[in-house]
């Protein structure tokens, strides 16, 4: 098999590219800061669910240590 040095296998090729002035997803622009807010408070339901399992795990072994 030979390659002819001319062949572009497609790789590094920008393709279909968008003028800077239409680029509009930036750092820091309205979506981003709601993925990021929306991604705190799914954090903070993770660990109050994780608090309140704790705090009923304890529970349920302090119940447990009393009857015995």
């Amino acid at each position: 098999m030979t390659s002819n040095s001319t062949d572009n296998d497609g790789q590094g090729m920008i393709v279909n590219p968008k003028p800077t002035g239409d680029n509009q997803d930036w750092d820091g622009d309205d979506a981003d800061r709601a993925d990021r807010l929306r991604f705190e408070e799914e954090q903070a339901m993770i660990r109050e669910q994780s608090e309140a399992h704790a705090a009923a795990k304890s529970a349920a072994a302090a119940e447990k240590e009393a009857d015995a």
